[in-house]
């Protein structure tokens, strides 16, 4: 019964944790969007105010420097909570895992 027990609060400190980090996520793409808007707002208005149309203001480098930057932040803190790794999924991990015990195997094997 208490393996039972604790496996229950095993998986509800997991869950809680998965939820954790994806309200963590929510609040940075919130913010993302927030304080882009307002930069972008900002800039435009200060292109604009040297005498810039509103295009050339818009199609500026400066304009999406920052959402640009930070949005491969944003891209990785998206991966990590939505457990997207191409280079080290769970299978590649079970498979150096296997590997290592192969060859600790064959390593005792010598010495007998």
């Amino acid at each position: 019964m208490e393996l039972n027990e604790f496996e229950q609060s095993d998986k509800l400190a997991r869950a809680q944790k998965k939820v954790k980090e994806l309200k963590g996520f929510y609040i940075h793409l919130l913010v993302y969007v927030l304080v882009n808007l307002f930069l972008m707002t900002i800039t435009i208005m200060g292109i604009m105010s040297g005498g810039a149309s509103f295009s050339e203001a818009l199609f500026n480098i400066g304009t999406f420097s920052t959402p640009f930057f930070w949005g491969i932040g944003l891209a990785f803190h998206a991966a990590r909570v939505f457990g997207f790794n191409p280079f080290f999924s769970k299978d590649w991990e079970q498979r150096q895992i296997s590997k290592y015990v192969e060859q600790d195997k064959r390593d005792a094997e010598k010495y007998r």
